[in-house]
Formats: C-alpha cells, sequence, structure tokens
C-alpha cells in the first residue's frame, strides 16, 4: 500500500523523467571559439557535446540566468 511518501516520490520521478526529455539537445558541428565571450572551446568538449557553442564557464553562467529568469517569473 503506498503512502504520501510514495506517491510524492512518484510525483517527483515524472517530474525529472519529463525534464530530462524536453531539456535541449545539441546536434551538428560544434563552434571552435565560444559565441559569447569569443574564448576557444576544448576539442575534449566540442567531440563530447555535438553543437555546443558556449564554452564552459558561459553555459555556467546562461544556465544560472535561465535559473533566476524562472524563478522572478
Amino acid at each position: 500500500m503506498a503512502d504520501d511518501a510514495d506517491d510524492a516520490q512518484t510525483q517527483i520521478d515524472l517530474h525529472i523523467a519529463a525534464a530530462i526529455k524536453l531539456r535541449k539537445q545539441y546536434a551538428g558541428v560544434s563552434n571552435e571559439f565560444c559565441e559569447e565571450c569569443e574564448e576557444p572551446i576544448p576539442e575534449t568538449r566540442r567531440k563530447l557535446l555535438p553543437g555546443i557553442t558556449l564554452c564552459v564557464e558561459c553555459a555556467e553562467l546562461s544556465e544560472k540566468l535561465s535559473r533566476l529568469n524562472q524563478l522572478q517569473i
């Protein structure tokens, strides 16, 4: 018999699965240089994430700003 904690965990799992499906998928040829700061993007990153356009630092900043914007809505 499921209790409230089990029901809550099921809902969390469903939300996580939906978020994973909706996350941005990279495809195509990666940029050699970041489109924000113009610093070189390491070859390993370009190979692991086809279609990448941002360096690690700019990608992290972009994600943080996106989260902040979502909180303000």
